[in-house]
């Protein structure tokens, strides 16, 4: 009566079924715990395919499949590698051919990329700035200024205007801004003809494939032009070239290791300075200070 008043029916119930499943699964289970699924390939073809990888990084899956089955006679699936490689294959640090940084620094002084943007002078009047940077060293070539519209002969002016008494570069990297089309594409490709540079287009809506110069412009309207005032188009010329100048010459970046711009393209050796002897240096009139050398 007392375990009757303790253990209500649907327990004793459920107790049941348990012991009815318990008893089929014995039954019927195997009785030995393996891993279910079809045996893995042997450790010789594993061994072999992650040294064929190894020896060939250009391989993929179904080429090696391909290699094993005509050499060896081994019929093997392209997914069975797949899988071999993805456990068991770590690939090289950096990849088997050359990084970014190197394949670009073959092509220095040879890439170069430009991009326009907009600034409001004191007066409120839109002002066209033209960039131009070298990829490899994230220089700055020089900027080129427009107040008023844009056309195609202004285009020409302001980048010929910013490539004068310099070399001017193999290729020559821009987006599918309409600034370089339609009525004024005829002129522009024409100049850049005469100057035997080629153009470089990159992909249509992805601004992430042409990093260097969008991040540069962004980096030259918060630490600068967001900060400052210019009256006219002649002010913001003047106020650009001193920006350039601490940009190239004093401005260290993380992508070149702490160097400046001007020491990644050797046109600057580095300058040690003592600890217990150096002075604050201003640039861009007092916007910015490091120390220098006293």
């Amino acid at each position: 009566m007392k375990t009757a008043i303790i253990i209500k029916p649907a327990t004793l119930l459920k107790f049941h079924t348990y012991l009815i499943q318990r008893k089929y699964h014995l039954l019927y289970s195997k009785k030995t715990f393996q891993k279910p699924g079809p045996k893995g390939p042997s450790k010789e073809i594993v061994q072999l395919i992650l040294e064929m990888k190894q020896r060939n990084p250009r391989f993929g899956a179904r080429r090696i499949a391909m290699q094993i089955s005509n050499i060896f006679n081994i019929s093997i699936n392209k997914d069975v590698v797949l899988r071999i490689l993805a456990k068991h294959y770590k690939s090289p640090t950096g990849g088997s051919g050359p990084s970014w940084l190197t394949f670009i620094g073959n092509m220095q002084d040879s890439l170069w990329s430009i991009d326009f943007f907009r600034a409001e002078s004191i007066f409120i009047k839109s002002h066209w700035i033209m960039l131009v940077m070298d990829q490899f060293t994230r220089r700055i070539i020089g900027f080129a200024t427009h107040g008023g519209d844009l056309d195609g002969i202004a285009i020409c002016r302001m980048f010929n205007k910013i490539i004068a008494y310099k070399q001017p570069p193999n290729y020559l990297s821009s987006d599918n801004d309409p600034l370089f089309q339609y009525f004024q594409y005829f002129q522009w490709k024409a100049n850049l003809r005469i100057l035997e540079i080629e153009e470089i287009k990159t992909i249509p809506y992805v601004p992430c494939s042409h990093p260097f110069i969008e991040r540069l412009i962004g980096t030259i309207r918060r630490e600068y032009l967001d900060q400052i005032l210019f009256w006219n188009e002649h002010d913001l010329q003047e106020k650009l070239y001193q920006f350039q100048n601490f940009y190239n010459r004093h401005r260290s970046h993380h992508s070149l290791a702490g160097k400046t711009p001007l020491q990644q393209a050797k046109e600057q050796v580095d300058n040690i300075i003592n600890l217990n002897n150096f002075r604050w240096q201003s640039y861009c009139h007092n916007l910015f200070q490091l120390p220098a050398a006293a």
